[in-house]
């Protein structure tokens, strides 16, 4: 297969259609020669070990190698990026959206749309612009990350505090709790690009768009800069802690009531329930907190496609068990209740395992509110070609602003200013 190593305007002119649904069609046909295809897949969440059982079960002809990796942000990207250029990748891979633009440009991913197109139909269509580059498919969408305030509703009560319907509401109420506990936090700051990106996205930002046949580069634009203030002053004032999200010692602090909340994506709610199942009936989800009071504006963390590699000798039938593992009700029904997703597909966010009370947070129906989330969250977000080094260089930012050796604006005009140097060095036109 060959590699598509693209650069400068040309780039810029094709991912300029992330922001418009582009229509063509093809057939999708199954393997019908009789022999058995083996493709090896690599994924980094949990429960793509039971979808892939149920195809392997139901397809004998093409039997799917699931390998567990690391999530891309913590080396997964790398090590598919290296297997693509050593040329020992697996046929399939787990990509978000946030990073599927730079696999795109390195040629590290197929373009399936002969496959793929035929199915197009059946998804969200900005999660199918979110995979794609004009009439060039080369993923298929999986899950989007709609996003919600999470809190223990038993602390919130104890403490006297209404849910936060506002950032400003969400500032007092974190001031109520330390005052009242020292020890204890409402909530933690943003830990990297796509934590930030989220809440810039909700706050009407983007990072990323063209024009002019050239990219352009926001990461300091005035939603970004709001949206790090903010968090700085609470750091600033000592109202937040700097602890990373989901990890054991987080967890350990949410299950002694340091910790009374967080701000992320639908997927964290299995993570919250396997990790804390002594919280179970302790815990709600709402809406998260508006700039302006009375809107209804949300955030997207997350989500991801199931992408074809670059050199994969069965493109066809890979197509087929990624279009599968997105629309087939049970594949899809296994990854909502295993793995947390909202899914990209129409049809999956009907399933019933999408619209039903969680006895964990307390009979909520919690998908209710992710749904109406994802019903508010603008679809104009672009994710530029870069966003390892965006990732890694604000990642690294916020950790430092988090210990009090710096500050998330400042983060914030850094990463602005490097990510302008890191396309411009890899040949794309930058500029107005």
């Amino acid at each position: 297969m060959a590699s598509r190593w693209v650069k400068g305007a040309g780039l810029a002119l094709a991912l300029a259609s992330l922001v418009t649904l582009s229509a063509c069609s093809s057939s999708s046909e199954s393997s019908s020669d009789g022999e058995t295809v083996t493709l090896d897949f690599w994924a980094s969440a949990n429960g793509y070990d039971k979808v892939v059982a149920l195809w392997n079960e139901s397809h004998p002809d093409i039997k799917i190698n699931l390998s567990q990796i690391p999530a891309g942000s913590v080396g997964g990207y790398s090590k598919m990026q290296n297997a693509v250029r050593a040329g020992n990748a697996p046929c399939l891979g787990q990509v978000g959206y946030d990073t599927l633009m730079n696999f795109v440009a390195s040629g590290a991913v197929e373009d399936i749309s002969q496959y793929a197109n035929a199915s197009k139909g059946q998804f969200v269509p900005w999660t199918w612009n979110m995979s794609s580059v004009g009439d060039q498919v080369f993923g298929i969408p999986v899950d989007t990350g709609p996003m919600a305030l999470f809190y223990r509703s038993d602390l919130f009560r104890e403490y006297g505090i209404s849910v936060p319907t506002t950032w400003d509401e969400f500032a007092a109420a974190a001031q109520e709790v330390h005052t009242a506990d020292p020890s204890a936090y409402l909530t933690t700051t943003p830990q990297d690009a796509y934590d930030l990106g989220a809440l810039t996205w909700q706050a009407g930002g983007r990072w990323f768009d063209t024009a002019n046949d050239r990219w352009q580069v926001t990461i300091d634009s005035a939603p970004t800069m709001t949206v790090a203030r903010y968090w700085q002053d609470l750091l600033d004032r000592d109202l937040v802690t700097s602890e990373p999200m989901l990890d054991t010692a987080w967890f350990e602090k949410v299950q002694d009531g340091q910790v009374l909340s967080l701000i992320s994506a639908v997927w964290a709610a299995p993570l919250i329930a396997e990790n804390l199942p002594d919280l179970s009936g302790k815990w709600a989800v709402a809406p998260m907190p508006q700039w302006t009071a009375g809107e209804h504006a949300a955030g997207n963390r997350g989500g991801s496609t199931t992408v074809v590699l670059e050199g994969c000798e069965h493109p066809q039938q890979a197509t087929e068990f990624a279009v599968w593992l997105s629309t087939n009700p049970d594949s899809v029904t296994t990854l909502i209740e295993q793995t947390g997703i909202y899914p990209a597909t129409t049809s999956g966010q009907e399933l019933p395992a999408a619209n039903q009370p969680s006895e964990y947070f307390g009979g909520q129906n919690i998908y209710q509110v992710f749904k109406t989330a994802a019903e508010n969250t603008s679809t104009g977000w672009v994710w530029g070609p870069t966003m390892s080094q965006v990732q890694s260089d604000l990642r690294d930012g916020l950790q430092r602003a988090g210990a009090g050796q710096g500050t998330i604006p400042r983060s914030v005009t850094a990463a602005q200013e490097s990510t302008v140097a890191a396309m411009e060095n890899q040949g794309l036109d930058v500029g107005n």
